[in-house]
């Protein structure tokens, strides 16, 4: 079974605070790839270099899964009810955990409390 990775997961390894373990299988979101070019072309010249060879190194190593029509399907059920019980979730976490809930694979996440009350999602406890 894979694992799903959110940002701030690849952002610690990108940091040498945690290193990615070899003995499972893991994949990302299009939304996590988006991120991490997103801060790939916020990084300052200096760091550049060394961010666009981890950022590669991840698309290389980690199967991307592309938002499909299912996972636009949880995203919004998981949308209204998060709105509904008075909480507004930012739309790129909402996607992480409709790719992971589609998929029905644990997420492995820095930022558990964005997660916690996504009925269903199941956070890897490793991270």
């Amino acid at each position: 079974m894979a694992i799903l990775l959110d940002t701030s997961v690849l952002i610690d390894i990108e940091r040498g605070m945690r290193p990615l373990p070899e003995d499972e299988d893991f994949v990302i979101a299009t939304v996590t790839a988006a991120e991490l070019l997103h801060g790939l072309m916020m990084a300052t010249t200096a760091h550049r270099a060394r961010r666009e060879a981890f950022v590669e190194h991840v698309f290389e190593s980690v199967p991307a899964i592309p938002f499909n029509l299912p996972i636009a399907r949880t995203y919004a059920r998981i949308w209204v009810e998060a709105l509904r019980s008075g909480r507004s979730p930012g739309a790129h976490d909402l996607m992480v955990a409709a790719t992971a809930l589609t998929l029905d694979v644990p997420l492995a996440t820095l930022n558990r409390r964005d997660f916690v009350r996504i009925g269903g999602l199941r956070l890897w406890d490793k991270a």
